[in-house]
């Protein structure tokens, strides 16, 4: 961690921003750990100060809230980008509302972090401007450069291809920003491959040029995701054949939508085999060894040494050591062997984001997470979930009790009252597992079977519940049954079910 942030230091020493904040506190927690990093870092409590700010002196970074008095953060940054059309923004906010999603994409940002702020997180943001600001810095220094080198008529010739390059440089980049904004879990993968194809490729002796053109490509290799449908891209567990299917057309999405540009024709070939195998198992052409190029098989490699290192809600992340095992143990099978072997010097050092994950966070995540995961009848998070969380807890070990409770009669009591009141009595009994087990994860397994999870051993007593509920009134039993997952190893939804049968408490009809 240290050494990501003295990187980042390092890198933005030489920038100047400006912070528009109206949250007093906030304004100068951040600014103060803005200035950990910046030599220069301009202050303002509403959006009218800080675009005076602005008009006084030139920023490399604009760093704003969204509401603010005088003049909120959208209207400010829609009158900076009046100046400075390619000024980089970072928004940070505490509304997730679509419209300001929207709004902000339009102006053009660079990030939008969502409050409260995590350190991490705009230091992920941070590091991405600032790699952008220093690319622009290489670009301007090879055009200061180009423009000694040759006559004033072909100079403005290629300053006119110049800028064109960067407006297809810059609509392709905000794709690549659209498709990662879609879901937070992908934010920084781009990124991260980019940076990963560039070491290896460097590794392996390949020219700067071509280090260049393979990190460019890892950045825009998702392109094609713009096009997936959102209940495959933002599905946080495994996908069916179809949804597979689907997510494959990726890949010749990519290859389509850059091909026909000349300047990304080389790009467009890497990108459109990165999901090829060196056994020719892979997609979408099930090209093998030396069919595929070389520059692709290094994009193979990085794409999966992500995927490895990253969390998942049905695989805990890889250290790198293991990741670098995996990469060894797939040498000939999934990866050329002389990429592998580049990468393990390459990657030995890198220090892959530990906060990346598909579990909810914010407001807006735990929404999604209810289209996928949880049941409708009572709000509770399904089976399909449990099996994801017995599954990962094999690796975080962050989980040591399994409760299951089970309503009985309940068929009798639908039948006799009708389903109407068998649903309310069923989201009375969900209601009270999450609010007297805030500790525990809650899940209805199926029809009238629950499961609490938990860190700490908890205190469920049948007999409590029954009186509270008043379920002896209405003629409703429930039982209890604890599972220390320390002495019992349960890894899925299937050994769960085996080891009820077997316990002799066989599930009721779910008729």
């Amino acid at each position: 961690m240290n050494s990501e942030l003295n990187r980042l230091k390092k890198m933005a020493q030489n920038y100047r921003v400006l912070y528009a904040e109206d949250e007093a506190s906030l304004q100068e927690s951040v600014a103060r750990y803005l200035k950990k990093f910046f030599a220069d870092v301009d202050v303002a409590a509403d959006g009218e100060e800080g675009l005076q700010l602005y008009k006084k002196k030139s920023y490399d970074l604009v760093i704003t809230d969204i509401l603010m008095p005088k003049l909120n953060g959208i209207e400010m940054l829609k009158k900076i980008k009046e100046i400075k059309s390619d000024q980089e923004v970072i928004v940070v906010s505490a509304y997730s509302d679509s419209s300001y999603f929207s709004e902000a994409i339009m102006l053009g940002v660079s990030g939008y972090i969502l409050k409260p702020v995590n350190f991490s997180q705009m230091n992920e943001a941070l590091s991405k401007v600032l790699s952008h600001l220093s690319l622009l810095e290489e670009n301007r220094a090879y055009e200061m450069h180009l423009e000694m080198m040759i006559e004033e008529r072909t100079r403005e010739k290629l300053l006119l291809e110049g800028e064109k390059y960067n407006n297809f440089e810059k609509t392709l980049q905000s794709l690549v920003h659209m498709v990662e904004g879609r879901d937070t879990y992908t934010g920084g993968h781009s990124q991260r491959v980019a940076d990963y194809s560039r070491a290896i490729a460097e590794e392996m002796g390949f020219s700067k040029d071509e280090c260049m053109l393979i990190y460019r490509a890892g950045i825009l290799h998702d392109l094609g995701k713009i096009t997936t449908p959102d209940a495959v891209l933002l599905k946080p567990g495994k996908l069916n054949a179809i949804e597979y299917k689907l997510i494959q057309e990726h890949v010749e999405v990519s290859y389509a939508l850059l091909t026909d540009i000349p300047m990304y024709h080389e790009m467009a070939e890497i990108i459109r085999h990165h999901h090829e195998h060196f056994d020719g198992s892979g997609y979408p052409q099930g090209l093998q060894a030396e069919e595929i190029p070389m520059l692709s098989h290094i994009m193979i490699l990085a794409d999966a040494f992500d995927a490895m290192t990253t969390n998942r809600i049905y695989k805990a992340r890889m250290d790198v050591s293991r990741a670098i095992d995996e990469l060894l143990r797939l040498s000939f099978k999934q990866f050329h062997p002389d990429v592998v072997k580049a990468a393990t010097k390459a990657l030995s050092e890198v220090k892959p984001p530990e906060n990346v994950t598909q579990e909810p966070i914010t407001e807006l995540e735990q929404e999604r997470f209810a289209y996928f995961y949880k049941d409708q009848v009572s709000a509770l998070f399904n089976q399909d979930y449990l099996d994801f969380t017995l599954v990962g807890n094999t690796f975080t070990h962050e989980y040591n009790y399994l409760n299951l409770l089970f309503l009985h009669n309940f068929t009798q009591y639908n039948e006799k009252n009708g389903w109407n009141k068998g649903d309310e009595l069923l989201k009375l009994f969900a209601d009270y597992l999450k609010n007297n087990f805030t500790q525990a994860k809650v899940f209805r397994i199926h029809g009238d079977d629950f499961a609490l999870i938990s860190k700490e051993e908890l205190s469920v007593q049948s007999e409590d519940i029954s009186q509270k509920l008043n379920f002896d009134d209405i003629d409703v039993a429930v039982s209890c049954k604890t599972i220390n997952l320390k002495e019992t190893t349960i890894d899925n939804f299937a050994v769960l079910e085996a080891y009820i049968q077997r316990s002799n408490m066989v599930y009721k009809s779910k008729s």
